[in-house]
């Protein structure tokens, strides 16, 4: 099992890279590798859009957004005007579709967000990894429907397939079920308040007041 530096992405002593931009844990790696070699046989072209995220690398997407540098998006992917939420309800909007430094998915090294390649170079639009790209309509559906019937044949699963109040729905995020599923149960709320204490991140305050729930709703709602 990999430990709390890791899990909190201080460490990526865990990784093995696929590319110089991507990496997973090595089971994880071999399985996309051979998923990914499937689906070139049903022309479908997966691709990284994310894998292994640092600690510092969540921390600085979580400063563009308490700042403004970045948008935050509602459930519908559209930019939001936080200018007069409280802490609290900025924290929540941005927790909709991007975790807490440490607290993330992609810390572990299980966790992968995927697109379609050749689909989204042949639409003639960038990738934003937003719903309306996985819809029947869009670009990656095919990808989506894809996933449906293969993805658990290389043990991968969608935790945020479907909404349960926590984090919004994020067709193109795969997990690594064999060691994402252990990784949760060595979670430690303790440890990740003792990091974000020591962390410059905005709306600290009103993070460790309430982050036994935002631990809860967010990391742990649907993971189980």
């Amino acid at each position: 099992m990999i430990d709390a530096q890791n899990w909190m992405g201080l460490s990526d002593s865990h990784i093995h890279n696929i590319c110089p931009q991507h990496g997973l844990v090595k089971d994880a790696k071999e399985a996309f590798e051979s998923m990914q070699q499937a689906a070139q046989k049903d022309n479908i072209d997966i691709q990284l859009a994310s894998s292994f995220r640092s600690f510092d690398r969540q921390l600085n997407i979580w400063q563009k957004k308490w700042s403004g540098d970045l948008p935050i998006n509602d459930f519908d992917s559209q930019p939001l005007d936080t200018s007069q939420f409280t802490a609290l309800e900025k924290i929540h909007a941005i927790m909709l579709w991007s975790a807490l430094p440490g607290a993330s998915r992609h810390h572990w090294g299980t966790d992968l967000d995927v697109f379609d390649k050749r689909a989204i170079e042949n639409s003639g639009q960038p990738l934003q990894l937003i719903s309306s790209e996985y819809d029947i309509s869009g670009p990656c559906y095919n990808l989506h429907c894809w996933l449906d019937e293969n993805a658990d044949k290389f043990d991968f699963y969608r935790p945020y397939k479907n909404y349960t109040g926590g984090v919004a729905p994020e067709a193109w995020h795969l997990s690594y079920a064999p060691i994402s599923k252990r990784i949760i149960e060595h979670l430690d709320l303790d440890i990740l308040a003792t990091q974000l204490a020591a962390t410059e991140i905005g709306g600290k305050a009103a993070i460790l007041e309430h982050l036994n729930e935002l631990f809860e709703r967010y990391t742990l709602n649907g993971m189980r």
